[in-house]
């Protein structure tokens, strides 16, 4: 694998190889075994936009496995706030280390930064396009707790016009025996031109509708920092909410995934039930992204 960029990048052999390699790295991911195979790489982690989780689990795994890590995070502090374009940016950290994690709030710079890297490029999310390490660490979750992606029923609730992880893991459970339904206020629904590339088992519905029925929730945020106009985020915002209430009817052995961070479209009660995995699932970014480092880097 020399550039990870877009989930469309992997077919189901790639993701379920994947996947196998990072259940191998999990009791590396937990600190109870010490792994070197990264002993002497450096990872750039170039994020042009906020991340905690994303940022950390990469510094995290890459340390874990005996590599270090050289960060970007602030532009105000780097040649970007003088004018430096993304392209010279990324030549000249290329040249420093031997694999690049990249978010950018432009759809394309992940792409656009492979181009013109002369090492390979990882997209940890562009603007509303893109988030393939996201996906596969939701894929993982959902085969660690369900126990398969096959046969699976799920329920993709929220924001499905703005979400890059909800785009990159529609496409990716399209590869599984997978019965999709979305999930939102209309003005958040997934655009029509995605939703005619999608060749798979998806339909609209409403939650209440199918909360019986689905092994899983995936709830989104509402990407405020995408809405072109505030008075339309305004609009939508607090259109939607899982309480106890909404998962009363729920299958027991349902579980409730975000990728987090979330503002008020989970309430806190619903943490301490059964359901709730989303802390396990940024947990979960460890060993996936060991392993995707370990691919691009070996």
């Amino acid at each position: 694998m020399r550039h990870l960029i877009s989930i469309n990048d992997l077919d189901r052999e790639d993701i379920r190889y994947i996947l196998k390699k990072a259940e191998e790295f999990e009791d590396v991911a937990r600190g109870e075994k010490r792994l070197k195979i990264l002993e002497g790489k450096i990872l750039g982690n170039l994020f042009f936009e906020p991340s905690t989780r994303t940022r950390m689990s990469f510094e995290v795994a890459m340390k874990r496995l005996g590599g270090e890590v050289i960060n970007m995070t602030a532009q105000e502090a780097s040649s970007v706030a003088k004018g430096e374009t993304l392209a010279d940016t990324i030549r000249v950290v290329s040249g420093y280390c031997d694999a690049i994690v990249i978010r950018h709030p432009l759809e394309g710079a992940a792409r656009f930064a492979a181009e013109n890297s002369s090492v390979p490029v990882i997209n940890a999310g562009d603007g509303a396009g893109q988030h393939p390490t996201q996906t596969l660490l939701d894929l993982y979750t959902i085969q660690k707790e369900c126990g398969r992606l096959d046969g699976i029923s799920i329920a993709l609730v929220g924001d499905l016009k703005y979400s890059r992880t909800i785009h990159s893991l529609i496409k990716a459970l399209t590869l599984f025996d997978t019965k999709i339904y979305l999930v939102s206020p209309e003005a958040l629904a997934l655009p029509d031109e995605m939703l005619e590339e999608i060749d798979g088992n998806v339909q609209r519905a409403q939650l209440d509708e199918v909360i019986g029925n689905v092994d899983v929730v995936y709830v989104t945020r509402i990407q405020k920092e995408r809405f072109p106009d505030e008075e339309e985020y305004r609009k939508v915002a607090g259109s939607y909410r899982i309480t106890l209430n909404t998962i009363r009817n729920a299958r027991e052995e349902m579980i409730i995934m975000h990728p987090l961070p979330r503002v008020d479209e989970v309430d806190p009660e619903v943490d301490s039930t059964r359901h709730a995995k989303y802390f396990q699932q940024a947990f979960y970014g460890v060993p996936v992204r060991m392993a995707i480092l370990s691919e691009v880097m070996l």
